[in-house]
């Protein structure tokens, strides 16, 4: 019962920061000095992308519609929409740096900078970086309003600042995109919906690498604590996004760079204090 509940916090603290742009690896990495499973490493490390599934899930369920192709207009035929064909291939072309670097060093990148005080520089940068963009961009009208008008080259991009966040944990997947997209002029509205998207092709190929490596040798309480997690990561991912749409049509994402700055000092003051292991 102790491990589920385990599982039930990490599926709210993952719930939360993997749409707010403040590193769902980078709070799932801290909150594990504090709270340990009783699990074996090979589990915690497949645990904590794979339970990143059931955020997914929100995502899917909430833009269904703006995602899904195949439309039935009448109950005779569907109708394929071609705006919605052309989103996923210039999703498909956001993610192939980072699926690329993702699958040859993934392992490599894990043992160097997945620890606390990597994790705590990599908040602090990119917080700098959305305080900084963000006091840029005041009074510029954004060049990008719409999804359509997303270009393959401008996807590339944004895929690039992607690449960043699946090297250096605590950069914040959904963070490096909103910068990056920020920086070419996209609209916080569409750069966060189109964060929202990368993030379904991504970690169901992570997921996916991770179950295959890990294999299917769950005892009861792990499986058990994986669908735990998943199931409170979904629930809280569908409040938190709609949250976020509706904030950042009246605010910017400076207050998350403030965050990501005051929560990185803390893991470096605590890391110094020997009260997490760096």
């Amino acid at each position: 019962m102790l491990e589920l509940l385990k599982a039930i916090l990490f599926g709210i603290v993952e719930g939360i920061t993997e749409w707010l742009p403040v590193s769902s690896t980078g709070h799932m990495i801290i909150l594990d000095e504090f709270i340990k499973l009783d699990c074996t490493p090979e589990f915690l490390e497949m645990f904590l992308v794979v339970i990143q599934l059931g955020a997914i899930l929100a995502v899917v369920i909430i833009f269904w519609n703006k995602i899904f192709p195949f439309q039935f207009k009448d109950k005779s035929k569907p109708v394929i929409e071609m705006n919605k064909i052309m989103l996923w291939l210039k999703i498909v072309v956001a993610c192939i740096p980072a699926a690329i670097v993702g699958i040859l060093f993934d392992e490599v990148f894990e043992q160097l900078f997945y620890h606390a005080i990597p994790v705590a520089l990599a908040l602090i940068v990119f917080g700098v970086a959305f305080i900084v963009v963000e006091r840029k961009n005041q009074g510029k009208h954004a060049r990008i309003k719409k999804l359509d008008d997303i270009t393959f080259q401008t996807a590339l991009m944004i895929g690039i600042f992607q690449l960043i966040a699946a090297i250096f944990p605590g950069t914040s997947r959904s963070g490096a995109t909103i910068v990056g997209a920020l920086l070419i002029g996209v609209s916080r509205s569409v750069a966060a919906e189109f964060t929202f998207f990368l993030a379904i092709p991504v970690m169901l190929g992570a997921s996916l690498l991770k179950i295959v490596k890990f294999g299917l040798r769950f005892t009861t309480i792990e499986a058990g604590v994986l669908f735990i997690g998943m199931l409170t990561a979904f629930v809280v991912s569908v409040f938190v996004i709609k949250f976020l749409m509706d904030y950042i049509k009246r605010h910017d994402f400076q207050v998350f760079g403030w965050y990501r700055i005051v929560l990185g000092i803390l893991v470096i003051v605590l890391g110094a204090c020997n009260i997490i292991q760096v």
